[in-house]
């Protein structure tokens, strides 16, 4: 007799689980939206309108650099983000409104590049500036200009 309850009871779990693999999900619609967590999908109307830059940080000797920091700063927000380079010397920024100029530049001790601009005049989806870094001009000391000042014949 306690030999059939045991088979009954199995046969009961058994079923039950069965019934439950077979119940359908929760319906995706009726949960509430998490507003810090987008998942991984991309809206690709957002997509679409935005843009992206990339390029190659050089030496003197056109020498990928490692390890330059790339600046680019949003003109509007005056936001600055940076991207440091890989031993290929390639940064890449995504993301970027379409409406608004962007300056970049790259440096590495005491080595720098001019400030270049993606401009809102730019048509294209993926800009391409490529940065050469140059030794930086020693900055001249204040006292060194009164000197200048004080050897200039007075007129």
């Amino acid at each position: 007799m306690t030999i059939h309850r045991l088979l009954i009871g199995f046969a009961a779990a058994a079923l039950l689980c069965a019934q439950s693999r077979n119940a359908q999900p929760p319906n995706p619609q009726n949960k509430i939206p998490d507003p810090f967590f987008k998942g991984n999908k991309k809206d690709k109307s957002e997509d679409a309108n935005l843009r992206a830059l990339q390029g190659v940080i050089k030496d003197d000797r056109d020498n990928p650099v490692e390890g330059a920091v790339v600046k680019l700063k949003d003109t509007k927000s005056l936001q600055i983000r940076s991207f440091i380079t890989k031993a290929d010397g390639v940064y890449r920024f995504h993301g970027l409104n379409p409406n608004i100029d962007y300056e970049v530049n790259a440096g590495l001790q005491d080595r720098a590049s001019s400030t270049r601009t993606f401009s809102v005049f730019d048509s294209r989806r993926a800009g391409i500036i490529n940065l050469k870094l140059e030794k930086k001009a020693p900055a001249a000391k204040p006292e060194d200009n009164q000197a200048e000042a004080a050897n200039k014949p007075q007129q």
